[in-house]
């Protein structure tokens, strides 16, 4: 729909940088965009100016116009959601919580906080959603919370109650395996997991407790390094079933020294050099490894005085 408006003749006073002064037939000045007069109009020219208003295209804008304040209003008025937390795996001294997407709308994300029994404690984080808390005490409760800090506030999940295991409690090993020198031991470790209700992934994550293998190589085990997860040969989850107890990892770490050599006094001042166990990587990577070890033998004897002693003794 359309309102038009006609106006008489009007003559060209004057144009200058782009504006055009028109007179009226009842002497009024009118400045005008020459710019929008038509080609070889010059001082002197009359010309005829027609307004029309286009009410449907101002209707639609109009309209297009409230429907995005309605937006902006729907958009800003959200506020954004507080997190649901809940527990994803617990052992003797770690406790894995996650919680799903934060929904933030419009606001920013400034940092996420942990606490362990109010207390700001540091966890390591994996990814933007899961958290592991270490160094936890064996069979303790805790309350645990996230705090969420944004451009628009902070926020605060929920509040949960988790009890570390005892040391008895061997639901809580993870484990995932590497690579063994004998093929056979994997399936045996497996039966093992099996009847002490241990679990095991093919895959390597953050959820695993100890990585087991008898090989320190491949892309699991450096994976392994640098999420800081115990490396053990097969004998600690075995040595676990035995007392019904998780061990400690210490004595069944596989690493890649190539040899290591115990050194202790005996009884009688004999010296007694034993060799510790070697794992299976030395064979791998060691074509033959040779050492010999001379009896024991006794600082008595005359041939094993030193060369003082016997200077002593002629």
């Amino acid at each position: 729909m359309h309102c038009q408006l006609c106006s008489p003749h009007m003559q060209v006073g004057k144009l200058d940088a782009g504006m055009a002064i028109l007179l009226s037939p009842d002497h009024h000045l009118i400045e005008f965009p020459a710019t929008i007069l038509p080609d070889g109009v010059s001082t002197g020219s009359i010309v005829n100016v027609s307004i029309s208003r286009d009410i449907d295209k101002e209707t639609r804008m109009r309209r297009e116009f409230l429907d995005l304040q309605e937006d902006i209003y729907h958009a800003f008025r959200r506020k954004p959601e507080s997190p649901t937390i809940k527990v994803k795996w617990v052992t003797q001294t770690s406790i894995t919580i996650t919680w799903d997407p934060l929904v933030l709308f419009n606001v920013e994300l400034r940092g996420i906080d942990v606490y362990r029994n109010n207390i700001r404690s540091p966890g390591h984080f994996y990814g933007p959603t899961t958290v592991k808390l270490s160094g936890c005490e064996v069979n303790t409760e805790y309350e645990i919370f996230i705090g969420v800090r944004t451009s628009g506030g902070s926020l605060t999940s929920n509040k949960l109650t988790v009890r570390t295991h005892t040391l008895d409690n061997l639901t809580g090993i993870r484990i995932a395996f590497g690579e063994f020198g004998i093929p056979d031991e994997v399936q045996q470790l497996k039966e093992v997991c099996r009847r002490n209700e241990c679990t095991w992934t093919d895959d390597l994550t953050v959820e695993n407790t100890h990585f087991v293998c008898t090989l320190p190589r491949g892309e699991k085990y450096q994976r392994a390094l640098e999420l800081n997860i115990p490396i053990v040969n097969g004998d600690w989850i075995r040595q676990c079933e035995a007392t019904r107890k998780i061990q400690p990892v210490g004595i069944y770490h596989v690493v890649s020294a190539p040899l290591l050599l115990v050194v202790a006094v005996g009884g009688a001042g004999c010296l007694t050099v034993r060799c510790a166990r070697l794992s299976l990587y030395l064979a791998y990577r060691l074509e033959s490894v040779s050492l010999s070890l001379s009896p024991s033998t006794s600082l008595d004897r005359p041939d094993a005085r030193s060369p003082l002693t016997r200077r002593r003794g002629k």
